[in-house]
Parts: structure tokens; sequence; C-alpha cells
């Protein structure tokens, strides 16, 4: 059965920095391409980056690049969206979703992703 899990989630003051992971079981990574989007209070869940199968293709969105790094670790199954110099603007529930990929597509479309995490929490305030 595919699962994701989402950890590392919590408060962090402004500047700050956090790093969440998303543990995949039932599938191997690299067949995959991962998506990590975000849903704050209020309002939409939108498109943060995204991880490519292959390893050579990351993208981002625009409030958040320069800051958020995407990685994988292929020996974990396990892919990480490391947040650096994080703002209250991105405090929101977390999640990384999954689709079936080769090559290097990448896409931070909420539609292109078959298989869902449960999202972690991440609250940045002083």
């Amino acid at each position: 059965q595919l699962q994701l899990v989402e950890s590392g989630g919590g408060l962090v003051q402004p500047g700050g920095s956090l790093r969440v992971s998303c543990l995949a079981s039932g599938f191997t990574l690299k067949y995959y391409v991962i998506g990590w989007f975000r849903q704050a209070p209020g309002k939409e869940r939108e498109g943060v980056s995204c991880f490519s199968a292959s390893g050579e293709n990351t993208m981002y969105t625009d409030s958040v690049k320069g800051r958020f790094t995407t990685s994988r670790d292929g020996a974990k199954n396990t892919v990480y969206l490391q947040m650096n110099n994080l703002k209250p603007e991105d405090t929101a529930v977390y999640y990384c979703a999954a689709r079936s990929s080769l090559g290097d597509y990448c896409s931070i479309r909420e539609r292109d992703y078959a298989y869902w995490g449960q999202g972690t929490k991440v609250t940045v305030s002083s």
C-alpha cells in the first residue's frame, strides 16, 4: 500500500529554519515525482516545490525561491523540504504528494498528484 508520512513540523521564530520530511512506503521514490504543498489558515492549498523522479529537476514557487530547498535520500526513501529564513506567511500545514513518473517531469499543480500525505503543521511566530 502506497503511503506518504510527513514529519518535522513545529514552531519556529521568524528567520529560523526547519526541515520537514516525507517518508514514502510501499513504493520507490525513484519512480515518482514528489510535490510539496501547503495550506495556510483560511486559504487554498498551494504548490511549493517539486522533486523529479530522476533527481535532476526541481521547481519552486516564487515566494520560497532562495529560501527553500527540496532533496531526496534514496536509501531512506525520503524527500526533504529544507526551509530557511522562515517568515510568518510560511505558516501552514505542509503536505507531500506523489505521482508515478520517469525522468525530469516536475509539477506544483495540485491536480497532477494522486497520492497525498496527512500533512505536518509549521508555525512561524515570535
